[in-house]
Parts: C-alpha cells; structure tokens; sequence
C-alpha cells in the first residue's frame, strides 16, 4: 500500500481538515470542522482495513469489530494508541447530535487532536515497509 495514489484522498482530507482549523473558530467554521473530522475519520479507518486487510488477510480483518481493528493497528504500528483512535470513533458517532453545542464543541476539539493521528497515519501508510 506503498502506492501514493491509494492515500492521495485521506492526504486530501486531512489537508482540507487542517485548513479548516487553521481558521478563526466561529459556529460555521466549527460546523464545517465537524463535517470534515466526519469524511476524514471515514477515509481513515477505511484504509486502515484496507492495508490490514492486505497484511493480514480478509479472514482475519473483516469480521473485527472496529475496536479490535484499531487494537490490531496498533499492534501493527500503524497507529500509536487504540484508545485514541477509540474517543475519535466515538466522536464520529456523535456528529449526527452536533445541534446540541456542548456535542460540537466536544467534537470540535476531538477534531483538533485527530488530525495529527491522521498524519501519523498517511506517514506510516506511505512507506515502502510501513
């Protein structure tokens, strides 16, 4: 999964992620903060199946749970801590209450922290022995 092109689009979305919070925080910046958080994590787990399913096997990857398919990353150095990547699932989870301004700025700040996650990630995905 070395290849550029099959993390070109999560390069993108964490580009378009960090361009956002490098705005001034407003409620419109905020909503459109969560809204990129939402595609980002999406992309970013997704590809993550993807190169375990690559590394380990679809009989292996496919029937974990979310959970255990961050805990095997992990143990994968793909990411650092499963319970981060934990907090961001459940953050995405939530963006569907962000009405409620306590939730927005919860995940708000969720978004803050998962870009340089995301980062690591799109690092450790584009070398050649990543």
């Amino acid at each position: 999964m070395s290849d550029g092109l099959l993390v070109t689009p999560l390069r993108d979305a964490a580009a378009s992620l960090e361009r956002a919070l490098a705005q001034p925080k407003d409620e419109f910046m905020r909503d459109a903060t969560i809204q990129r958080f939402e595609y980002s994590f999406e992309l970013a787990w997704k590809l993550l199946q993807r190169r375990l399913v690559e590394d380990e096997g679809r009989e292996v990857v496919m029937p974990l749970s979310r959970r255990e398919l961050f805990r095997l990353a992990a143990t994968r150095r793909l990411i650092e801590d499963p319970a981060q990547w934990f907090a961001f699932h459940r953050a995405r989870n939530m963006t569907s209450h962000t009405y409620n301004e306590a939730v927005a700025e919860e995940v708000y700040e969720i978004a803050r922290s998962f870009l340089p996650a995301m980062q690591a990630l799109i690092e450790k995905l584009e070398r050649p022995d990543g």
